[in-house]
């Protein structure tokens, strides 16, 4: 079986070559890059199943970047970056990151990291299925929408939609308990665990991409409860 292969990209070498030698003892292909420009070359010439991208990078930053590869690819992407600030976490990930660690990080939550946003996109390009007939299969539907975490798939009036695990597993959770309101701290908790505890706009930047992606229909809609958080919303 072929190694999976990650992208660091980072201009501090020691901290390049540091993630390299741990990712290489968990069997990962690596390639190093040290800015912006290499990293877009990189990334289509490597052709990775992850990126590790720092923010403050010569050339491009990792804000740019990670915009450029999102034009063109769904390719899970972590952001790296010594600043803590909401504001810093929030952009990235409306940029359309899939993580965000803050340096310093220790080695075995990087390495945690990385495994887990590997295994949630692990299936998301596989193709649509027909949705099986087992009890165990996972999934939600509704008129014109199917949420299959299965095969973590989004079926649209028939067409499948790109959308990154965390928004999918965000909005299977919500649609599989219909009409129940859950505060943002509870999304936080079953979606993002420990790692985003307390910064709950997080929870808003991914509702936000989700309604740009699925919009509204005459049968349901997500929607905001004022002051408290979200909801799936079955309209009778």
């Amino acid at each position: 079986m072929a190694k999976q292969k990650i992208l660091i990209v980072d201009d501090d070498e020691m901290i390049s070559e540091l993630i390299a030698l741990y990712l290489a003892k968990e069997m990962y292909e690596t390639r190093i890059v040290g800015d912006g420009y290499e990293a877009l070359t990189a990334f289509e010439e490597f052709q990775p199943n992850l990126i590790l991208l720092d923010l403050m990078l010569p050339g491009l930053d990792g804000y740019e970047v990670c915009r450029e590869i999102r034009k063109t690819s769904n390719t899970p992407i972590i952001m790296l970056s010594a600043k803590g600030e909401v504001f810093d976490k929030v952009l990235g990930l409306e940029l359309g990151a899939d993580d965000y660690i803050i340096k310093p990080f220790d080695s075995k939550e990087l390495v945690a990291r990385v495994k887990a946003v590997l295994r949630r996109t692990a299936s998301s390009a596989a193709p649509v299925i027909q949705i099986p007939d087992q009890p165990a299969a996972q999934y939600v539907a509704y008129p014109d929408l199917i949420v299959n975490l299965t095969n973590y798939s989004v079926t649209l009036k028939n067409k499948r939609l790109d959308m990154p695990p965390k928004e999918l597993e965000l909005l299977y959770f919500l649609a599989k308990s219909p009409n129940q309101v859950f505060t943002r701290d509870q999304l936080l908790d079953h979606i993002w665990g420990y790692e985003y505890q307390g910064d709950t706009r997080t929870v808003d930047v991914h509702i936000k991409r989700i309604r740009e992606k699925i919009g509204e229909n005459p049968c349901w809609k997500l929607a905001t409860v004022h002051r408290i958080g979200y909801k799936f919303e079955v309209i009778s």
